[in-house]
């Protein structure tokens, strides 16, 4: 007798019963899904905006050293402090495009459900931590170069500038600080409290001092002093959007880093040092040691007491 197999096949799916075959069903087994990693690094976008940087600091740091060159020893204070600024920022530059100053911060990021227990997800952030060493030297140098212009005294100077040293650290630990904590937000905040205290310091004693000075005096002032706050202002916002709440990638926080810092070195330094010849009023006479160094004259001699 010959056997149909369509024949069968019909039979076998009316009856529900299911033929042997011979090979064992497979039977989907339940997976495990790893917690996702999400690697936000610096591109080669990134890595040759500080390269241009760099050069832009070099640059700037050979004119103003040209510049200092055509004024007496003893007005060249702000010339000094304006080129040690933009030397400091290349340094940094060159250590962060070479691939050094750079650490990365490990965040652990919870995902709260209804029904089922919280997951997990990570990311790893390179954070530049050259970028701190850089701006807690250069913003001191930046407020003396101000706290001068406006005629500061000793008391003032000294509280800007350690407000402004605890602005820059306090920034470092909350761009390493852990997610979901009051940590990086506290830190953050005290940031912010320390930055209004620099400002206070601008636009309230400084803008008095200057005014003591001359009118004109106290319209440079108010202007670099007002453009320097603007452009200190968008520092935080940026880390905000970028360390804070990563909104923006590492290379576009690269690239609005390279905007501010040139905006507010350079720049700020070529303003500063070519309308400070204009204005008379603003030159500090700096004679003996810083011109003359260590002579006889000033020697104390046994003689002199009556020895």
């Amino acid at each position: 007798m010959i056997i149909d197999p369509v024949e069968v096949l019909k039979k076998t799916k009316t009856s529900g019963q299911l033929l042997p075959t011979g090979v064992p069903s497979k039977v989907p087994l339940p997976t495990v899904v790893p917690n996702p990693v999400d690697y936000q690094v610096v591109s080669e976008t990134g890595t040759r905006t500080l390269w241009v940087v760099f050069i832009v600091m070099v640059i700037s740091s050979a004119v103003f050293a040209g510049l200092s060159w055509r004024v007496p020893v003893s007005k060249r204070l702000y010339h000094v402090i304006t080129t040690l600024i933009t030397i400091f920022a290349a340094i940094s530059y060159f250590a962060m495009a070479t691939g050094h100053g750079v650490g990365v911060n490990h965040i652990k990021i919870r995902h709260s459900h209804q029904h089922v227990p919280d997951t997990f997800s990570y990311v790893d952030r390179q954070v530049f931590w050259a970028r701190y060493v850089d701006w807690s030297v250069t913003t001191p140098l930046l407020l003396l170069d101000l706290s001068l212009l406006a005629g500061l005294n000793g008391a003032h100077i000294l509280i800007a500038i350690v407000a402004d040293i605890i602005m820059i650290l306090t920034g470092l630990f909350a761009a390493f600080g852990s997610e979901g904590t009051p940590q990086k937000w506290g830190w953050y905040t005290i940031a912010c409290i320390a930055y209004l205290v620099v400002v206070w310091h601008l636009a309230v004693n400084g803008r008095a001092q200057a005014q003591a000075k001359s009118q004109q005096v106290a319209s440079f002032f108010l202007a670099i002093a007002g453009f320097t706050i603007v452009v200190w202002t968008a520092y935080p916002i940026v880390w905000g959007v970028a360390d804070g709440a990563r909104h923006l990638s590492v290379d576009g926080e690269i690239i609005a880093y390279a905007v501010l810092d040139i905006l507010a070195k350079p720049v700020f330094g070529t303003w500063l040092i070519i309308t400070h010849q204009k204005i008379p009023e603003t030159n500090i006479d700096l004679g003996g040691f810083w011109s003359n160094g260590l002579n006889r004259e000033g020697a104390l001699r046994l003689d002199d007491d009556g020895a």
